[in-house]
């Protein structure tokens, strides 16, 4: 009920930036929060940066200082604007968005999109 398409990843040098952008559509009045999770070879999922739908936002201490999460909800849209990037930046990076359709709390995911640092 609710797709999310994740785009603007590359493949970008150590020290570079990218945004990320993640678009919602379906059901989005039941949206409530969205975040953006990466997952690394030989690694699992982790929480990169996650916005509420008062637009608290919390970090992985990895990226803080370096990554921000922000929402334009009349686009239904998350972005994640990645500066200073590194090699361990390096993962598929997945567009999460969380909320309530007919009384039950669900979890949509995107299919991902790559981001590779090269140094």
């Amino acid at each position: 009920q609710v797709q999310l398409v994740e785009s603007g990843g590359g493949l970008v040098q150590a020290g570079g930036s990218l945004r990320l952008s993640c678009v919602a559509s379906g059901i989005i009045n039941s949206i409530n929060a969205m975040g953006w999770y990466r997952q690394a070879p030989g690694k699992q999922r982790e929480l990169v940066a996650h916005s509420s739908s008062g637009d608290r936002t919390n970090y992985a201490d990895s990226v803080k200082g370096r990554f921000t999460i922000s929402r334009d909800k009349a686009k239904h849209t998350v972005y994640l604007e990645m500066n200073s990037l590194k090699s361990e930046d390096t993962a598929v990076y997945y567009c999460n968005a969380q909320g309530y359709i007919s009384g039950w709390l669900q979890n949509f995911w995107g299919q991902g999109t790559q981001v590779t640092v090269s140094s």
